[in-house]
């Protein structure tokens, strides 16, 4: 193998070798027969780009070169095996001597033992800082994937290691599962406490997840939504508490105190993000009905009913199980109002998606016609060829990830409506291409789903709405949630449905029933209100709400709310201005006139110059913090309203994954380390931004 080093691919030699010059700066330096300083050049003079491609080429010839034996050459006509010599980057002709003939079969034997030179090999001190980082690596991609801890024992996994890094000495699941990933756990709860210790404000949200319908175990998350100094709203998952079967919801409840008290916010806590149906959380996602994509193609493990529309009922079970299944505790609703008393707030998306439900399960006729779109589309799909569809469809258009194999179509309605969308905007086309008469939709069929999707897309939008950026980690506020049931609202009153009445009015009922409340609640009011994109701008008796606002908002600004602040938080009127730090001698400087203190507005005046502004598309939280000195008491309320959400927390998320990932196949998981896993999950931001 050659030593010379591949930094001399920027260099040449000046001076009878005495100097080397740069080839793209040309700057001169001497050459005492060292190149570390033109690897310094490289790193410190901007030519990054450079310097990269050396350290790589470095890495290649030191790491993936080192190892000549275990690469054997052969001509591609079956000769004579070629030398051991590393492969030419950059290409080229064939070995000189060879006739010009050029290896095409590379054999490469890896074992994970290290055989063949692989035993030769020097492995890395056990504290050197490349076996220290490849093993954290490793550790974070467990984490980031949800991978089992048990990956690090598979012979494929040990084999890629080995080839990527021989000096590398892989660490056991043991190893991984005892040291890594409890240092890890501890330093996201040292960067958590810290971090509430100075929150401006918070909130919390509880979120159940269990294994199956019928399944009374499972996992409590409590998420913590909290707003830093500087105005930037956070959120973090304090704790993953196991559930048994006899768990009630006393016991649950006296976990949450638990952890609230652990990190010293249960006096601080606005309000408390839980649904009085916590304990039936583990329903399946609501979907069309009869509306199954790709079924041939559907994951055994996700319990999937599939229904051709004969039968409605069973058809509307498919991710709308009974609520009255898996209760941890007979008295849990009575449990859970009695000890989150006020602070308790429902989940908006919940109760949208009870609302979708409801109408859904109303219209039985849809079932039959849905089951026809989806066999249309999976046909589709299938036959048509990418190249063809794609001259139809644009990105937004059908796309077949939706139903490759291993990849089960969307299960959720506002995901099924999407697609259904794009299927009768270019249902023409799609017949044409398909030549599939069977399966063809009728006039009246097709006039059906356009009905549906027509009734339900404001419903989607809502639903987009509160969950646009989870995946981002982002905070979806209450302020959305009244303009949201306002317009559900006005949109099924102006909507006159010819095929699917009874849909409209089950979903009219359904927002009355679940969702009418809000346009009295005084913390929506307020939430709305606040934002400066509505103001008071939805209301249809502005007098009135003003009223309401002044009575509500002044319970924060009297005391009676104190004890959902820090307690050494300094009082908004004794702030002092930059300048004021300095002390003024009082005898000396004497002969100065004093300034006459500025009148601080009270809250009702703060308020009517608030409303008299135009509202403003800039978002809630910018807006606050710019006008903070402007409107101290109305600020002082955002802070806390702000932190409420409208919709789930991200741990959500984190649960359907794991359960997706990790426990259908891989049941032998030990609880512990699940619990570990989903709290890294879902706190790796404070780790890895």
């Amino acid at each position: 193998m050659s030593k010379i080093s591949s930094v001399w691919e920027y260099f040449t030699k000046q001076d009878n070798g005495k100097k080397v010059e740069c080839k793209v700066c040309k700057q001169q330096f001497a050459y005492h027969s060292s190149t570390t300083n033109m690897a310094y050049h490289l790193k410190t003079r901007k030519h990054q780009a450079m310097y990269n491609d050396f350290v790589k080429r470095k890495d290649m010839k030191r790491e993936g070169y080192f190892s000549a034996p275990l690469h054997t050459f052969t001509h591609s006509n079956g000769g004579t095996p070629c030398s051991n010599a590393p492969i030419n980057s950059g290409g080229g002709a064939g070995g000189e001597g060879t006739g010009g003939e050029r290896c095409a079969v590379m054999s490469l034997t890896l074992d994970g033992g290290g055989a063949g030179s692989g035993g030769s090999v020097a492995k890395f001190d056990k504290h050197d800082p490349r076996q220290v980082l490849i093993s954290e690596a490793i550790a974070k991609m467990i984490v980031v994937d949800l991978q089992p801890m048990s990956i690090v024992e598979n012979q494929g996994f040990r084999e890629l290691l080995h080839f990527l890094e021989p000096r590398y000495t892989l660490e056991t699941q043991h190893c991984i599962q005892s040291q890594l990933l409890p240092a890890y756990t501890y330093q996201v709860q040292m960067t958590t406490h810290q971090a509430l210790a100075q929150a401006q404000a918070l909130s919390l949200s509880l979120d159940l997840w269990r294994r199956s319908p019928g399944a009374t175990a499972g996992y409590l998350g409590v998420t913590c939504h909290f707003l830093t100094s500087d105005w930037q709203m956070r959120s973090a998952l304090l704790a993953c508490l196991p559930l048994t079967a006899s768990s009630s919801g006393n016991h649950v409840l006296s976990k949450f105190k638990e952890v609230c008290h652990s990190h010293s916010i249960l006096n601080r806590t606005f309000r408390i993000i839980a649904d009085r149906s916590l304990s039936t959380a583990n329903t399946k996602p609501c979907c069309l009905p009869g509306f199954l994509l790709s079924p041939g193609l559907t994951n055994d493990n996700d319990d999937v009913e599939v229904d051709n529309g004969n039968s409605v009922e069973k058809t509307i079970r498919n991710g709308h199980s009974d609520s009255n299944n898996g209760t941890l505790d007979g008295h849990w609703e009575e449990a859970l109002e009695q000890g989150l008393d006020i602070l308790q707030v429902s989940c908006f998306a919940h109760n949208l998606d009870q609302c979708v439900r409801d109408g859904l399960h109303s219209c039985p006729q849809i079932s039959s016609t849905l089951a026809k779109a989806a066999g249309f589309y999976n046909y589709i799909t299938k036959a048509v060829p990418p190249e063809k569809l794609g001259q139809v469809f644009d990105r937004s258009g059908i796309t077949r990830g939706d139903t490759e194999p291993g990849h089960p179509g969307p299960k959720d309605w506002a995901s099924q409506l999407k697609v259904l969308n794009r299927l009768l905007d270019s249902i023409e086309l799609l017949e044409e291409m398909s030549s599939q008469g069977e399966v063809s939709l009728t006039v009246s069929e097709k006039a059906l789903l356009k009905e549906l999707t027509d009734t339900l897309e404001p419903f989607t939008e809502a639903w987009d709405m509160m969950h646009w950026d989870t995946q981002k980690d982002a905070h979806v506020s209450i302020s959305l949630v009244m303009p949201c049931v306002l317009g559900l609202r006005k949109h099924l009153s102006e909507t006159a449905a010819l095929h699917c009445s009874s849909l409209v009015l089950a979903l009219s009922h359904a927002v009355e029933r679940r969702l009418s409340s809000i346009l009295e609640d005084p913390l929506y009011i307020i939430a709305t209100t606040l934002d400066p994109q509505f103001k008071l701008t939805w209301s249809s008796n502005p007098d009135w709400h003003t009223q309401v606002l002044l009575q509500e908002i002044s319970k924060y600004s009297t005391g009676q709310t104190t004890d959902l602040q820090p307690q050494s938080q300094t009082p908004r009127g004794a702030t002092l201005s930059p300048a004021s730090t300095l002390a003024r001698p009082c005898k000396l400087f004497s002969f100065i006139k004093q300034r006459p203190a500025s009148q601080a507005k009270s809250l009702e005046q703060e308020l009517t110059v608030y409303l008299q502004e135009e509202p403003t598309d800039e978002e809630a939280l910018h807006y606050w913090q710019r006008k903070d000195i402007d409107f101290p008491l109305l600020a002082q309320v955002a802070k806390n309203i702000f932190t409420v959400p409208a919709c789930e927390t991200v741990v959500r998320n984190v649960y359907a994954m794991a359960e997706r990932q990790l426990l259908p196949e891989r049941g032998h998981i030990l609880p512990k380390n699940l619990e570990t896993l989903i709290y890294l999950k879902a706190n790796s931001r404070s780790l890895w931004t």
